[in-house]
């Protein structure tokens, strides 16, 4: 059976980037308090409009969730360096749009990464990537795991 339509429409399809839902920092900091997930901010403050900050607010629900994916397949103690505040990368798959979540390097947080996910190309700018099964990127930068959400890693 077909699908029917009146003359002149049709169906768009959504995009993966216009399809999520949106958290606030209150849901997200309950979240990750609950999963043993900490966070930090060297400015000491939850202010999205600030670069020092570390805000959650507008974090897309499956990155919030695939932090805690994360948290429990690995065991490892996490500490969030960076969120949704601005003075990152632009892009549709942005730390301002909800995608991503900076992670402070551990051994434990690193061996699980490398160990468990297959190496991939190196970003443009040089971090390696490992690429999970779910297809989330975790970029090794300079100070800290640069991941991108796209799904909440098997929630």
């Amino acid at each position: 059976m077909g699908l029917a339509m009146a003359p002149g429409t049709a169906v768009a399809k959504e995009s993966a980037a216009a399809a999520v839902t949106k958290i606030s920092h209150s849901t997200a900091t309950t979240m990750f308090r609950n999963a043993g997930i900490g966070w930090t901010s060297s400015g000491g403050c939850s202010n999205r409009n600030t670069s020092t900050c570390t805000s959650f607010e507008q974090l897309n629900l499956a990155t919030a969730q695939g932090a805690v994916t994360l948290r429990n397949a690995s065991g490892c103690a996490m500490t969030i360096t960076g969120g949704t505040e601005t003075g990152h990368a632009s892009g549709t798959y942005s730390h301002w749009n909800g995608y991503k979540l900076d992670y402070s390097l551990t051994t434990c947080l690193g061996n699980y990464i490398t160990g468990s996910f297959t190496r991939i190309a190196n970003r443009s700018d040089g971090a390696a990537q490992y690429q999970s099964a779910s297809g989330n990127i975790y970029a090794r930068e300079g100070n800290h795991w640069d991941v991108t959400y796209y799904n909440c890693g098997g929630c």
